[in-house]
């Protein structure tokens, strides 16, 4: 998952660099991946939800405008 690699990635810089991370800090770093997580099944969620509304709306011939061969409106 490239959350979790990102967040190793960030860990092990501050190691490299000699910098401790507290509890606090790594906490917040994995509730950051966490809360990336639940965007992105929202998400998902979300966008599923709108295709399927869309599915079953069925066509919307009936309300569309209907032209003349000439172009204009009826």
């Amino acid at each position: 998952d490239a959350a979790y690699l990102e967040t190793q990635l960030l860990i092990a810089q501050k190691e490299e660099a000699g910098v401790q991370l507290q509890a606090k800090e790594f906490n917040l770093i994995a509730a950051a991946v966490d809360l990336d997580k639940i965007e992105e099944v929202n998400a998902n969620c979300i966008l599923m939800a709108n295709l399927q509304q869309a599915s079953t709306s069925g066509t919307q011939t009936d309300k569309a405008p209907v032209y003349d061969s000439d172009g204009s409106a009826e």
